[in-house]
């Protein structure tokens, strides 16, 4: 196949110099370029699919690993907001002698006094063994505690009771109490109202919470009353633990001062944290690990591309009679070199074309599968498709200036 030839008006009236035609060729026009690269792939549709499937799976699994991150991060940043980031813990901790230390029952009423507050509630640790029956002697479940609780303890947590009803200021006087989801499960309570043993005393179960995403280890006790607690079970009413909450702009700054509102005089016993940066931590755990499956999908990308090199040097092997006789008729080099250049784009953009399709359709059924918000960030599927446009120029690169490098008269005699 030869490239388009013009003349001009002198040329075709036989004027031009020294009186002979002077034909020079024209360019290939951009779809020409086109068609002669996808002839050339079509002709070797096995291989080609080979090829592309390389570039398939280093697309998608970069595609798929952004997406999926991204997914995962702005559900999490969806659980920050809806949770919020401006609760504060401030739990008893040990003295210099290495004794536990026992915060003042004035605790909650102290920290309410701190200007920017706008809740403040606690619980505390109770020493009562835990038995699902009184018929058949059990060992207390494994993790499972008792921890006494003031009524307003949910508002704080901005949680609440998948079963049953919460103390309230009759209930936490009664022997009753709520139970976190893995505690009700590991004592075989399924709905409210059946009673288990707290040391020796009959205690009913009104509730059941639902998971407490900021403060997890809720999730493995039995709640019950303050008042309950001190009554049945030798509770000695000083707290153990205060949550506090106040407005986002002052957060740093009630830090500062809880400890020592908490716990005057002793405030180096008392740990303060913040439970948000928990899962602000998994949010930069979660982009560590990111990078590295990015690192991964690079790799295999290269080895798409590698692929991608060697089809097409075995394509110019095989078809040097055919890049001869385009030689003998009329084709430039350039006509040569680009045709075999964009066999290896058109090759490289189908793998990555297939690729981030197939990404993001991961993306979207594993997103769906989590309950996640499904996210492909643009950047990613546009960055995935430069990538392939890049490897096809490398991969491609070599093979073309080989095709056209061979000389016509030395390719024709071979054959």
């Amino acid at each position: 196949m030869t490239g388009r030839q013009t003349a001009t008006p002198a040329d075709r009236h036989g004027t031009g110099a020294g009186g002979r035609d002077a034909l020079r060729p024209a360019r290939l026009a951009t779809a020409d370029v086109l068609r002669l690269g996808a002839v050339g792939l079509r002709a070797r549709r096995a291989r080609v699919v080979l090829s592309a499937l390389g570039i398939a799976i280093g697309i998608a699994t970069m595609v798929a690993v952004v997406g999926l991150s991204t997914s995962s991060r702005a559900d999490l940043m969806a659980r920050l907001d809806r949770l919020g980031t401006n609760l504060l813990t401030a739990e008893a901790g040990k003295d210099a002698m290495g004794q536990d230390v026992k915060l003042p029952k004035s605790a909650v009423a102290m920290v309410e006094r701190i200007g920017p507050v706008r809740h403040a509630t606690a619980t505390g640790q109770v020493d009562a063994r835990i038995r699902r029956s009184d018929v058949v002697p059990e060992e207390q479940p494994a993790g499972v505690t008792t921890q006494a609780a003031r009524p307003d303890l949910l508002t704080a947590l901005n949680t609440g009771v998948a079963q049953g009803v919460w103390l309230d200021a009759a209930r936490e006087r009664l022997p009753v109490t709520v139970l976190g989801s893995v505690a009700a499960e590991r004592l075989g309570i399924t709905a409210p109202g059946e009673t288990i043993m707290m040391n020796h005393e009959h205690v009913v179960v009104i509730g059941i919470l639902k998971p407490v995403e900021l403060v997890p280890n809720l999730d493995r006790v039995a709640l019950v009353g303050f008042p309950a607690a001190e009554k049945y079970l030798g509770f000695d009413g000083h707290p153990t633990t205060i949550f506090e909450r106040s407005s986002d702009a002052s957060v740093e700054d009630v830090r500062a001062v809880l400890a020592r509102s908490v716990s005057p005089g002793n405030e180096g016993s008392v740990k303060v944290s913040r439970p948000s940066d928990a899962l602000a931590a998994k949010a930069a755990t979660d982009k560590g690990l990111t990078t590295l499956m990015l690192g991964l999908g690079a790799v295999a990308l290269l080895v798409g591309g590698v692929g991608v090199a060697n089809t097409m040097v075995i394509s110019v092997l095989e078809r040097r009679q055919e890049i001869g006789l385009r030689r003998a008729l009329g084709a430039t080099k350039r006509a040569v070199w680009l045709q075999f250049l964009t066999e290896s784009l058109l090759l490289s953009v189908l793998g990555g074309a297939a690729g981030a399709l197939l990404g993001a359709a991961a993306t979207f059924a594993f997103a769906r599968i989590q309950g996640w918000i499904a996210v492909v960030p643009l950047w990613a599927l546009g960055g995935s498709l430069a990538a392939t446009l890049v490897m096809g120029v490398v991969a491609g690169l070599y093979p073309a200036v080989r095709a056209a490098r061979l000389h016509p008269t030395v390719v024709l005699n071979a054959n």
